[in-house]
């Protein structure tokens, strides 16, 4: 045990080493921990979310403490449940911990734009509905990285009219505490359970300890199944999926992502296979941001190397904007390719200000870039309204006292209807 905690300790005093060495961030606030309530039992469903799969299919994912059978009952009428799936449970080990056995279903077909209803397992007292994406445009898309620990941000989220949610990596926020993790999914439940929620990995996901917990990558792969198989993905750390007219690609900035590695040659094969009369739009979510005009994670390999790999990739599919996440602030890029503007390439935005423990990083460089055009160390969440093949909507809302205030907005033109723009 003593090793163990010499362990820890070396691990804690790396980190305020870096923190200190790179940008001043405020201090860490308490953890905020949501324990189960108090009207579930042994067998009751718990940290209940829901992700899209393939075109008119649904995932959903629950946890019980003790065992119980990996079904769901679904309908379109509350309280009448015509259709019925079964899926799997699974539950994994960290170091001490063991988590509770996690429950994977996946549903459909289902029909777009629907409201279904359904309850998990064989508990009958606790009844959940989710909305289907609608088939065709206009589909709005929430936005917000660093999700863990902002429930402001989460309850402005929740007054939006949005389709699905994308979130660019850092979830929960346990770093090695998987408490922590139950902690996050019952948080954000009654979201994640009523839209899709589709997501990438940050660096608070890796939870790789030398010798005493080597694997990478534990928790999240075993509680947030993504739809990697459906879209030729070896790795659950990166995927794809279309929703009405555009394709959303999710990419991995804590696993290989070098020329010639299997992020690089899916990545490649599935920008390549892109159909842009089906799906006018390409958005691509990373979660170390590769143009950044804050003093934060400057220089990151994981941002450089990342960038070098990969950016003609996606310059030449024509992607129309990457959301980026890890550093806790939020800055939107004109379009921009090779460190230049440039009319055929994305709009860069971070969007790293959801929420988190450790706080907002204020400090940017001076003077701002040209190629910045917005920038702002607030909380907040944004909000893409795409709205036909050719054009969308993107708002920042900030954080304002108990309201969520639009400070940042631009229409956007996909590049695919731009005649200038026509892939190489």
């Amino acid at each position: 045990m003593m090793a163990v905690r010499g362990l820890f300790l070396l691990l804690v005093l790396a980190g305020i080493w870096t923190a200190v060495h790179s940008y001043e961030r405020p201090p860490p606030r308490d953890n905020i921990f949501v324990s189960l309530s108090g009207n579930l039992d042994s067998t009751s469903p718990q940290q209940v979310h829901v992700s899209l799969v393939g075109e008119d299919r649904m995932r959903i994912s629950w946890i019980t403490d003790d065992q119980a059978p990996p079904i769901i009952e679904y309908g379109t009428a509350s309280g009448t449940y015509e259709f019925s799936g079964n899926g799997t449970t699974s539950s994994y080990k960290y170091i001490f911990y063991k988590s509770g056995q996690i429950h994977d279903v996946v549903i459909g077909p289902l029909k777009p734009n629907t409201t279904y209803y359904y309850r998990c397992g064989t508990d009958s007292a606790h009844e959940f509905s989710f909305k289907t994406p609608p088939a065709q445009f206009p589909v709005t898309f929430s936005v917000a990285g660093q999700t863990g620990w902002t429930k402001s941000t989460l309850q402005h989220i929740s007054k939006s009219n949005y389709d699905v949610f994308l979130l660019p990596g850092d979830l929960s926020y346990a770093d090695y505490n998987q408490r922590l993790w139950d902690s996050f999914a019952r948080l954000v439940e009654p979201l994640a359970s009523h839209k899709p929620w589709m997501v990438t990995v940050g660096n608070h996901e890796i939870e790789k300890l030398p010798v005493i917990h080597p694997q990478s990558f534990t928790s999240y792969n075993s509680r947030w199944h993504m739809p990697f198989e459906e879209s030729g993905s070896g790795s659950n750390l990166y995927y794809s999926f279309d929703v009405a007219g555009v394709h959303v690609v999710m990419l991995g900035s804590y696993t290989e992502f070098e020329v010639g590695s299997p992020q690089y040659e899916w990545a490649s094969a599935d920008l390549a296979r892109v159909d842009r009369g089906k799906t006018p739009w390409t958005l691509v979510l990373i979660h170390a941001p590769w143009y950044n005009s804050n003093t934060a994670h400057q220089g990151e390999y994981e941002s450089v190397g990342m960038k070098k790999a990969m950016e003609g990739l996606l310059y030449g599919a024509r992607v129309d904007v990457v959301f980026a996440g890890h550093v806790h602030a939020y800055e939107r890029f004109v379009r921009v390719y090779d460190d230049k503007p440039n009319n055929c390439g994305p709009v860069h935005i971070t969007i790293g200000d959801g929420g988190n423990r450790e706080g907002l990083v204020k400090k940017y460089l001076d003077p701002q870039p040209e190629i910045s055009a917005f920038r702002e160390a607030s909380f907040g969440h944004g909000q893409l309204e795409v709205m036909n093949a050719t054009h969308a909507l993107w708002t920042w809302h900030r954080n304002d006292d108990d309201e969520a205030i639009v400070a940042d907005s631009v229409w956007l033109t996909s590049l695919s209807s731009d005649p200038t723009c026509k892939k190489p």
